[in-house]
């Protein structure tokens, strides 16, 4: 409509404005006209009236003056008529305008004096009339006196009204059939072929073109689609040559690596699209407040570590919620862009919840409900009604999001974590060719303890509509399992590890997730050691055995346990004072629900009270930076730790560890790695501890300081050879085989 607008807007204002002039002139014609026709006829009757009127005043017959004036009375359009002597003064008025003599007439004595006639409109009480008077003259040409006319004008202007009406209506109407005809003629030229064409695009996007999505068009836009089918069966010919060349390269090369993944998506996937499902996006754009400027992050998130070098790898589509601040400005009219900014590999679609919603279904059911029922932190979940009702609203308004996208033939949907339990169920019901993975990133609790969510059914309802359900370890499956067989009407195969619920059977593995191997193949690069330099003159490290922490700010990841053991640490090792320092970095995260509020406060009074404890000089044994870190900022800290603490009470998996580990290429730190900690089925040549024993975990880190430099090494590069060869992308090549083996079947 806009559109029809700035085409048609400029002829309308064309068209009313020549109306417009034209109206002015027609009206002033017509009213130049009417007057002159008044004057005629009031010139007419005044001449008329002369003989008679001459005759009356050389008489001085007043009785006959009233009643030649009264006659006038009853013509049409005519008020009164008065005659003067030949001093101006009235003889003889006509009765129903008697009050004609009270007005001011100065042009009187130029009449006598001129002995002219004169015909002028004279204003008269509220409206208008037209005098016109003649002077009565004798013989020898002198004056007896005048005899005055009076008309009504009213009639003029309302003839002139009438037709000003008839102008407008007559310009409205001709708007009116412009605009539709406009409407009418843009949709036969422009829009229907355009919408024809859109839906053809539509159904060639989906790959639906077929005997019925011929292309309908013909001119220019039948050659526009005619061209680019063309170009779609070049590139359908060329994915399936890229997909039989990937299957051979795939067999040669050992070692997970990007281009290995993208050989085996070609391979396995071919044509299929993957779409990955995500509540974290990967970049966010934030306004800087205090700057003005607005930047793009990437935020704290073990997921978006994890997918986004696979999405960078093989392309796609990553659905998720746009949370940033000024996430709107910068996506196309379809809530899309191409990610990372400077180097677009793959699709970002935001989806966008009102604050109603995050709170509810984020916030609410997802962060105080799910996220402690499924850790053991002795924190109790919080049900609410509202929430869950929220929660499936979300899930519902991400599944509309994700089936607009969907291509015409056996999609692949990569679902994340527990903010969508739901989602599955509802993508199949509509689409039940689709193959569908959701994986869940953290622990999955015991039966006793999942029995109770109020909401238990529907949630594994909506889950078992995956056709794989994927977990971290091979304990997270087996509780999953269980819990399936205890609460759910199902029938689970121990043997398979898949439940099976009204016919449709739902697989369930174990897939350790890991981090990116660029990162360990890496070199030094300048940007890290200038970094490190800044570091160790920043917060005087140099000389010093320096410590590592990087969280998320989180209940579940033993940071309060982690200050308690290094204060223990140092009241048994005094010796360590001014030169140990342990650096803490702490994201912020979840600040609106109250136990994350108060464990931010509880961290903040802790480490001030543990470093007025042992405060020394200008020296203090822990530093905290709480603030987002992306992963080049973390990187340093990293390489200049001499031993990194992970102390997770409850974790599915920690990547901070398997980062570190990746980060130390020189093989020199140690790992303090929680045994609570997925991680730590792999990486058994960690220091592994129990977070809640504070002084076992005292002692770790003595052991990690004083540990002989070759059995450091040794076993860091044990830990880098596993990581190494469980990468994130063998991870994603695990899954992705997986699914494929599930479609053929």
């Amino acid at each position: 409509m806009r559109r029809i607008l700035l085409f048609v807007l400029p002829i309308l204002i064309i068209v009313s404005v020549a109306f417009t002039i034209f109206g002015i002139f027609q009206v002033r014609f017509e009213e130049e006209k009417l007057i002159d026709d008044l004057k005629r006829k009031a010139k007419s009757v005044a001449e008329s009236m002369d003989l008679s009127v001459k005759h009356l005043l050389i008489t001085a017959d007043l009785k006959n003056a009233n009643y030649l004036v009264e006659k006038f009375e009853a013509r049409e359009r005519l008020q009164g008529c008065v005659i003067y002597n030949k001093k101006g003064q009235i003889l003889a008025i006509t009765k129903k305008f008697t009050d004609w003599k009270n007005k001011e007439k100065p042009y009187l004595k130029e009449v006598l004096n001129n002995k002219e006639p004169r015909g002028e409109l004279e204003k008269f009480k509220e409206y208008t009339v037209y005098s016109y008077i003649l002077p009565i003259l004798d013989d020898e040409r002198k004056i007896l006196g005048l005899v005055e006319v009076i008309h009504d004008t009213s009639y003029v202007f309302t003839r002139l009204a009438e037709l000003w009406r008839r102008i407008s209506i007559t310009l409205i109407s001709l708007v009116i059939l412009i605009l539709f005809t406009s409407i009418f003629l843009n949709r036969q030229i422009f829009v229907l072929p355009v919408q024809r064409l859109t839906e053809w695009f539509r159904h060639f996007q989906k790959g639906e073109i077929d005997d019925r999505h011929p292309i309908k068009e013909k001119g220019e836009l039948g050659k526009l689609a005619s061209e680019v089918e063309q170009v779609a069966l070049s590139l359908r010919v060329v994915r399936r040559t890229i997909s039989d060349e990937a299957l051979i390269r795939l067999q040669k090369e050992e070692l997970w690596t990007e281009e290995k993944l993208r050989n085996l998506i070609h391979a396995k996937l071919g044509e299929n699209a993957l779409f990955v499902v995500s509540n974290r996006e990967p970049y966010m754009h934030v306004l800087d407040e205090t700057t003005g400027m607005t930047k793009c992050i990437s935020p704290a998130s073990g997921v978006v570590t994890a997918i986004h070098p696979i999405l960078c790898a093989c392309g796609g589509t990553w659905i998720a919620h746009g949370s940033g601040n000024a996430d709107k400005k910068f996506v196309n009219s379809k809530d899309k862009l191409g990610i990372p900014p400077e180097d677009n590999r793959y699709i970002l679609k935001r989806v966008w919840l009102t604050k109603e919603e995050e709170e509810g279904y984020y916030y609410g059911f997802a962060n105080e409900g799910l996220w402690p029922l499924c850790h053991n932190t002795h924190t109790r979940p919080i049900f609410r009604e509202s929430d869950w009702q929220m929660y499936k609203k979300v899930n519902q308004k991400f599944a509309s999001s994700i089936l607009e996208e969907l291509p015409a033939r056996n999609p692949f949907i990569f679902i994340q974590d527990y903010h969508f339990t739901l989602l599955a169920k509802m993508i199949k019901e509509k689409r039940p060719d689709a193959t569908i993975a959701l994986f869940w990133h953290i622990p999955w609790p015991n039966p006793e303890a999942f029995s109770i969510c109020p909401y238990q059914e529907e949630i594994l309802s909506g889950m078992l509509g995956s056709d794989l359900i994927g977990f971290h370890v091979q304990n997270h499956c087996n509780n999953f399992l269980d819990t399936a067989n205890r609460l759910l009407e199902s029938r689970v195969d121990t043997e398979k590890f898949s439940v099976m619920r009204f016919s449709k059977e739902t697989y369930i593995r174990a897939f350790p997730i890991s981090v990116d191997g660029h990162i360990r193949s890496r070199s030094f690069n300048v940007e890290p050691i200038r970094e490190i330099q800044r570091l160790k003159k920043e917060y005087e490290l140099e000389g010093k055995i320096v410590g590592v922490g990087v969280d998320r700010i989180d209940y579940t990841k033993g940071i309060v346990e982690r200050i308690l053991a290094i204060d223990r640490f140092l009241e048994k090792y005094p010796h360590y004072k001014k030169n140990f320092v342990f650096i803490q970095l702490g994201a912020p995260s979840r600040t609106h629900i109250k136990r994350y509020h108060d464990l931010m406060g509880e961290i903040d009074e802790i480490i001030e009270k543990k470093n007025w404890k042992y405060l020394e000089g200008g020296w203090k044994p822990i530093i905290y930076l709480e603030r987002h870190f992306s992963a080049d900022e973390i990187e340093p800290y990293y390489m200049i730790a001499d031993f990194c603490i992970v102390s997770s009470l409850h974790d599915g998996m920690n990547l901070v560890a398997k980062e570190y580990v990746a980060a130390k290429k020189d093989l020199s730190g140690s790992l303090i790695l929680s045994q609570f900690t997925g991680a730590a089925r792999e990486l058994t040549d960690a220091i592994q501890i129990n977070p809640y024993s504070i002084e076992d975990f005292s002692e770790a880190i003595r052991l990690a300081i004083e540990m002989p430099m070759e059995e450091k090494r040794k076993r860091m590069e044990n830990m880098r050879k596993v990581i190494t060869e469980n990468n994130v992308y063998r991870w994603a090549a695990n899954i992705i085989t997986e699914l494929a083996a599930l479609k053929k079947m």
